[in-house]
C-alpha cells in the first residue's frame, strides 16, 4: 500500500510547491528539513575534521560521516512516512512534507530575480542578484555574463533541486528524498576541494555524483520534451547539444541539463569563468551558440524551466492514476 501511495503524495507535493513555494511565514517558527540536516554536517564537521589527523584518517572520517548522516536521514524518513501514512489523509500529509524538499517555484523566483534586477538596475543590479545563487566572482560579471551564471544554475539546480528528489521519492518515497537531501547539503557544505575538505569532504562529493547521475540525464530529456511546447526552442538542437558537449563538462552531471537548456533556445553556456579570483576554462555547453545573453534570454530559460517542470509533473500525476 506504502509503494502505491507515494506517487499519489508526491503529485500533491509537486502541486503544493508550485502555488506555493517555501512560505516564509512557516520557516520562521519551525526549521526546514534541510536546515536540520546542515546543523548536523557542520557539527560532524567540526566534531571529526581534525586538522592535526592525517588526509587518511580524514577520509575515513569523512566517509563514516558521509554514511551515518545518509543512513540517518533515509531512517527518519522511514519513521516519519510510515507515521503519516497511518493517518486519516496520510498521502496529503506526507505530500505537504515532501513539498519542502522540492524547490520548483523558490528556484524560479531567484533566478527571476536576476532577470528584474537587471531590467531596473542594469549589470550593477544584476550582480547583487546573482550573487546569491551562484558562487562566481560577480564583481567582474557584466550583462552577458550576468545572465550566463543566471541560466546555468538555473539549469543546474532543475536537476539538484527538483529532479532529483522527485525521482528518488518515486524510488524510495521519503527516505529517499531525505536520504538525497542529506547527501546533497553534505556535497553543498563540505564536498569542496579546500585543504580543509579536500580529504574529509571527498565522499560527500563523490556520493553526490553517483546519486545525481539518473536525475540529470532525465533532466536533459524534460527540458527537451518542454522545448516541444516552447516558440522559439528547438527540441532537435538541444537533443545534439546535449550528445555533443554533456560529457565535456567538468561535472558528470550537471553538463546534461545546462547543454539541453543551451541548445534549446541557442545559447552558449559554461565557458571560462572565475571563482575566487581563479580563472577556470571549462568548454561551452552548446558551443557556437549565442553567449552574449541579456535578462530577454533569463526570461526565455524560465519559461523552458516551467515547461520542463509541467512535464515532470505530468509523468508523476500519470504515475499517481496508475
Amino acid at each position: 500500500m506504502t509503494d502505491l501511495l507515494q506517487p499519489a503524495a508526491l503529485a500533491i507535493a509537486i502541486l503544493a510547491d508550485a502555488a506555493l513555494g517555501e512560505p516564509a511565514w512557516l520557516y520562521r517558527r519551525v526549521a526546514h528539513p534541510v536546515q536540520l540536516i546542515g546543523t548536523v554536517i557542520a557539527w560532524a564537521d567540526r566534531r571529526f575534521n581534525r586538522e592535526s589527523d592525517t588526509g587518511g584518517k580524514r577520509r575515513q572520517a569523512g566517509l563514516a560521516v558521509c554514511l551515518c548522516v545518509t543512513l540517518g536521514a533515509f531512517l527518519s524518513g522511514w519513521a516519519i512516512q510510515a507515521l503519516l501514512l497511518g493517518l486519516p489523509d496520510g498521502p496529503l500529509w506526507l505530500g505537504l512534507l515532501m513539498s519542502a524538499l522540492i524547490a520548483q517555484k523558490s528556484l524560479y523566483l531567484h533566478v527571476a530575480d536576476v532577470a528584474k534586477a537587471m531590467e531596473l538596475s542594469g549589470a550593477e543590479g544584476g550582480r547583487i542578484a546573482v550573487a546569491r545563487i551562484v558562487g562566481r566572482d560577480p564583481e567582474v560579471l557584466d550583462a552577458a555574463g550576468i545572465s550566463r551564471a543566471a541560466i546555468e544554475s538555473l539549469a543546474e539546480n532543475f536537476s539538484d533541486g527538483i529532479v532529483a528528489p522527485i525521482f528518488w521519492g518515486l524510488a524510495l518515497g521519503l527516505p529517499g528524498m531525505l536520504a538525497y537531501k542529506a547527501v546533497n547539503t553534505m556535497d553543498s557544505m563540505i564536498g569542496h576541494k579546500t585543504p580543509r575538505h579536500l580529504d574529509f569532504g571527498r565522499a560527500a562529493a563523490r556520493f553526490d555524483d553517483l546519486v545525481n547521475l539518473p536525475a540529470s540525464r532525465l533532466s536533459a530529456l524534460l527540458l527537451i520534451l518542454g522545448s516541444i511546447a516552447q516558440r522559439g526552442a528547438h527540441a532537435v538542437a538541444a537533443w545534439r547539444a546535449v550528445r555533443r558537449d554533456a560529457h565535456r563538462h567538468k561535472s558528470p552531471n550537471a553538463g546534461w541539463p545546462e547543454a539541453a537548456m543551451a541548445g534549446a533556445l541557442g545559447f552558449a553556456i559554461a565557458g571560462p569563468r572565475r571563482y575566487h579570483g581563479v580563472r577556470v576554462t571549462d568548454p561551452w555547453m552548446n558551443d557556437g551558440g549565442r553567449w552574449q545573453l541579456n535578462a530577454a534570454d533569463i526570461r526565455a530559460a524560465l519559461s523552458l524551466y516551467w515547461r520542463a517542470c509541467v512535464v515532470l509533473g505530468l509523468i508523476v500525476l500519470a504515475i499517481a492514476a496508475l
